[in-house]
């Protein structure tokens, strides 16, 4: 099958990588803007790095997931500060921000310009400005993608903005940095890194090289995901889980997504909701509605085989059923204190409006097979 693999231009991996940003972006700019998360003390060892190359920096702080004003507040301080290169580092947010300032930047103009969704739509007039992606999180694998997720608040909804260009062109993961990492941020990624591996595996768009990252990365969060909750001083745990969201950043990256994430946007745009734990609690049920949907509707397909893979590899059981694979992650999630929907404020009469916003989605285009209004509403309610 005819297939296309696009990733960062050059992905570095390991303990105490993180001291080699400053050589690495001396390489790609000369005057640094530096977007970091609310805890300022994450981006103090590529600061260190980039001082004693000599690159003048300025800080840009996110707060919380960014949205479309943020990315113009980065815009807005880049240019004024003539910065030529963008370094993410921390969680999904702070990365997300820095790859849509870094293509803002080289794009201005009105944003609405180039936003799925909410915009237009449209591609990139120029390539976005070089950018250096560093997790400090091991869930989002938005280092190696090629999208930046933002809210759209009067929209009350986060949609991408999205371009080849924007996939960074330096990836550097230092699983070292997610070591301090609280258990609930630990387990939010984790969950997300785990959904992340599953969906582009089963979707319509798998390819064989995609599917090596997703195996991969599923194993290695199944095997971890709970001990490193359990004990994270677990160097090797943390190690499977860095690697677990590389891998699953690379394969949605060029395999798309699912329902799953189909519908993590609209509810983090509609409720203050962890996007990993909105993933997780809506896993296990978008597994069952989807092995239903295809076993009566698309009995043949190759996607059925694939979910008895993922219940195989996820229980670590030759035997396991499609069935076993569903209540291994619903038993993960309840034993990670995934909380309910209904628990951010969301009622049955919102339901409608999710779906509504879900079914148009990027990623609702890689489920397996295109489920029913009716059954997206009935995947909400069970996530209730």
């Amino acid at each position: 099958m005819p297939f296309e693999f696009a990733t960062a231009g050059r992905i570095l991996f390991g303990e105490g990588v993180i001291h080699r940003v400053g050589s690495l972006a001396a390489e790609l700019g000369t005057r640094v803007l530096l977007v970091g998360g609310s805890n300022a003390a994450r981006g103090e060892p590529a600061r260190i790095s980039l001082a004693a190359q000599g690159l003048p920096l300025s800080d840009f702080s996110v707060s919380g997931e960014p949205s479309v004003e943020t990315a113009l507040q980065g815009v807005q301080q880049a240019r004024a500060f003539g910065a030529d290169l963008v370094i993410g580092i921390g969680g999904g947010s702070p990365i997300d921000a820095a790859k849509a300032i870094a293509a803002l930047l080289a794009n201005p103009g009105d944003p609405f310009e180039f936003l799925e969704v909410v915009g237009r739509g449209r591609p990139l007039r120029q390539p976005a400005l070089p950018t250096i992606a560093i997790p400090t999180t091991a869930g989002t694998g938005a280092e190696v993608t090629r999208n930046a997720v933002l809210a759209a608040p009067e929209q009350r909804v986060k949609v991408s903005l999205r371009h080849a260009s924007m996939l960074p062109d330096i990836a550097l993961v230092d699983p070292q940095l997610t070591y301090d990492m609280p258990r609930a941020v630990t387990a939010s990624t984790g969950l997300d890194a785990l959904t992340q591996c599953l969906e582009p595996f089963v979707s319509h768009l798998a390819t064989p090289l995609t599917d090596g990252f997703c195996r991969e990365g599923m194993a290695r969060a199944a095997r971890s995901l709970r001990q490193v909750c359990a004990d994270g001083s677990d160097s090797d745990a943390r190690r499977d889980l860095a690697l677990a969201s590389l891998c699953g950043g690379l394969a949605l990256a060029n395999a798309k997504l699912g329902a799953v994430h189909g519908f993590a946007g609209p509810v983090g745009g509609m409720f203050e909701a962890p996007h990993g734990a909105v993933c997780a609690r809506l896993l296990p049920h978008v597994m069952e509605a989807n092995v239903r949907a295809l076993q009566e509707r698309e009995p043949h397909s190759p996607a059925i085989a694939r979910y008895q893979e993922v219940a195989t590899i996820l229980t670590g059981h030759r035997d396991a059923t499609l069935a076993d694979g569903v209540a291994w992650v619903q038993q993960l999630g309840e034993q990670l204190s995934v909380p309910g929907f209904a628990s951010y404020g969301m009622q049955q009469s919102d339901l409608e409006q999710i779906v509504a916003k879900a079914m148009p989605s990027s990623s609702m285009q890689g489920n397996p097979i295109a489920l029913t209004e009716a059954e997206l509403i009935q995947v909400l309610e069970r996530a209730l």
